[in-house]
């Protein structure tokens, strides 16, 4: 009995610290994609398209923009639509909804420039972007995006502007809001998207672009 005993207490330790090490694992993993560079100032704000994080991030760009980071906020059109509007009797697009939000937060819009070519993915936002920069120069920029995003959008766009004298900040917005926190993603299915999925993401751009 005493050796039943201690083969169930050695497996529950085993599995006690199975389950610290994934805890502590997941969250290391969640907390390496996030990277933060915010700048005082810049000349504009690029507000990535995120779909269903477009609040969030809208209201962290409104942010800066009442924080006097910038005067012109630059957002990009995914060409996707979201849930049924009542007032308008239609699935808006995503670029209206986060107009329309940047719009409620106080930002101009004199000051919001949305970039005509439809973007399908980070890639081509930075394609867009380039080629927006080449037609109407700016030196600097501060991207705004969800956190686990941010390492990959980042990266990006330091490939893209090398060899100019653009100068690249990222203010993404804080996990816990539209995304799960670093502790506890795994625990969500949104989770499992935002991180596990964004490995899979940083490894294909790493070797692709």
């Amino acid at each position: 009995m005493t050796r039943l005993l201690r083969a169930i207490r050695r497996r529950w330790w085993i599995l006690l610290l199975v389950c610290a090490v994934w805890v502590l694992g997941a969250w290391f993993a969640a907390a390496s994609l996030i990277v933060s560079r915010p700048l005082e100032h810049a000349d504009v704000i690029v507000v990535l398209s995120g779909s269903g994080t477009f609040t969030e991030r809208t209201n962290k760009a409104a942010q800066l923009y009442r924080a006097g980071v910038a005067r012109t906020v630059i957002i990009t059109n995914d060409n996707r639509q979201g849930g049924w509007s009542q007032v308008e009797q239609r699935n808006p697009y995503y670029y209206e909804r986060a107009t329309a939000e940047l719009l409620m937060e106080g930002v101009s819009a004199a000051d919001i420039v949305m970039l005509p070519d439809v973007v399908h993915s980070t890639h081509d936002e930075v394609v867009a972007l380039r080629k927006h920069a080449q037609a109407v120069p700016f030196k600097s920029m501060v991207i705004v995006t969800s956190a686990y995003h941010s390492r990959r959008a980042l990266s990006a766009m330091e490939k893209s502007f090398a060899g100019t004298d653009v100068k690249i900040g990222i203010d993404p917005v804080s996990p816990g809001n539209q995304t799960p926190k670093p502790a506890t993603w795994w625990l969500h299915l949104q989770g499992w998207e935002d991180v596990a999925l964004e490995y899979v993401k940083t490894v294909y751009y790493f070797y692709r672009y």
